[in-house]
């Protein structure tokens, strides 16, 4: 299900100068961003040493008076600590950084052109009164603080027991899943606070939205992590979730489940460009599959002032600062190189796959990495121009055999079926099968 936000993200503790993309890059024609899938959230992580931005994007659907957001957090935010952020960096992040499609034209081999690389890198939050701690003492839940941030009503809570937070939830008219006492008991044992939001609808009509906007904590904590199991209280099969994690040193990966790259730089056949939703969604499935749905995948790497080919152009140094990125203030970097780096990573989930909160470390890997599909289209010149020419077209359908298989091997479809698709007319692997044939032939 979508992270319904009903408690559900509860998953957190938390150039190239685009002056021309030469042959060589290839030519940027699709990319799989969330809006690919119908079942997907979307959380940006921006850490430096012990600091701490934490964004989510709330993808909840239903009535706005049974919204509630529950976040285990590692300390009492105050209220210069939360802020409601716009969509836009974000939707620019996912759009940036999402496996992409790229497409070649096959030169005429007779005039064969060589290229060089010649790639250069070149609101503030409305808030109330604040409300002094009350402590319950029969539930054992106490309201450390109280604000009104934006169109949002949040608490802080302590609690001494899973079971009292989880009464005094319901009690006080939060909607949380059945369940929800064993999901919290692991982050009371840790002593971590809850980070609690419902919408308040009069805020959020005089600011006349139609949608819920981000929200963003800042805290400092030397732990790395992102807690998922109070996501999946509510959730009906699988869930998607997309990580952006920003930081300065290096690409970053779980520590308790598999991170693997995606399979990338593979040749499919030309008719992937009509159907990229299509096969993305089947590969990324496949793969999930391959691995029992244990691992997380890194679809995106990459040093954040360039691109090759660009999805979309890189966020601005003010976008990356709305999304939490604080050394730009202490760095004295020209536009388009903010030394930020930028991990995407991508795992679809359940209560068994994924019986564990998600835990980082930030690598010293900074080789660049993407999802990256290619199709090419053939030369479609003389075959009689030059002998050249002539070797390409005999090596042309071994070629389309090839990625024909590519997309099978990528995403389980049958291969009869991909072949037919490309209007393949034999499989080069049964010619010995024709060889006798010729004997008889009259």
């Amino acid at each position: 299900m979508k992270l319904s936000f009903q408690l559900s993200i509860g998953i957190f503790s938390l150039f190239l100068t685009w002056q021309q993309i030469f042959a060589f890059c290839g030519f940027y024609v699709a990319r799989a961003d969330a809006t690919l899938y119908n079942k997907a959230s979307k959380v940006i992580l921006a850490k430096d040493n012990e600091k701490n931005v934490i964004t989510m994007m709330n993808d909840y659907q239903g009535k706005l008076k049974d919204f509630a957001l529950v976040v285990p957090v590692p300390v009492v935010l105050q209220k210069d600590q939360i802020n409601v952020a716009d969509n836009k960096p974000i939707d620019h992040l996912d759009a940036y950084t999402a496996p992409r499609l790229v497409e070649y034209f096959d030169e005429n081999p007779c005039k064969r052109i060589y290229y060089e690389d010649e790639v250069t890198k070149s609101s503030a939050p409305t808030s109330t009164s604040e409300k002094r701690p009350n402590r319950q003492k029969d539930l054992g839940v106490t309201i450390e603080a109280s604000y009104t941030v934006g169109e949002y009503d949040i608490l802080i809570l302590s609690a001494k027991d899973s079971g009292g937070l989880e009464e005094w939830l319901i009690k006080n008219q939060y909607k949380i899943p059945t369940g929800a006492s064993k999901a919290l008991e692991p982050y009371i044992k840790q002593k971590m606070k809850f980070f609690v939001a419902k919408v308040n609808l009069k805020e959020h009509s005089k600011a006349n939205l139609t949608y819920l906007r981000p929200l963003q904590f800042a805290f400092d904590s030397p732990k790395f992590m992102l807690p998922i199991r109070l996501g999946m209280l509510n959730a009906k099969g699988d869930q998607d979730l997309l990580v952006f994690v920003l930081s300065r040193k290096g690409r970053v990966e779980t520590t308790n489940y598999r991170t693997i790259k995606l399979p990338s730089d593979i040749e499919v056949p030309s008719f992937v460009k009509g159907e990229f939703k299509d096969f993305y969604l089947a590969m990324f499935q496949n793969q999930v599959k391959k691995e029992n749905g244990k691992a997380v995948f890194t679809e995106y790497f990459w040093d954040m002032s360039w691109c090759d080919p660009c999805a979309a152009e890189p966020l601005s140094n003010q976008e990356l600062k709305a999304l939490g990125v604080m050394w730009l203030d202490n760095n004295n970097f020209p536009a388009n190189a903010p030394n930020v780096l930028v991990t995407r990573l991508h795992l679809r989930y359940n209560s068994e796959t994924f019986p564990e909160d998600l835990v980082f470390q930030e690598t010293s890997d900074r080789a660049n990495f993407q999802g990256r599909y290619i199709i090419r289209h053939p030369w479609t010149g003389n075959p009689n121009e030059c002998s050249e020419a002539k070797t390409y077209f005999q090596n042309l359908e071994k070629s389309q055999e090839q990625r024909a298989k590519n997309l099978a091997m990528l995403t389980g479809w049958d291969i009869e079926s991909i072949r037919q698709k490309m209007n393949l007319k034999n499989n080069p692997n049964n010619t010995e099968e024709k060889w006798w044939k010729k004997l008889w032939e009259k």
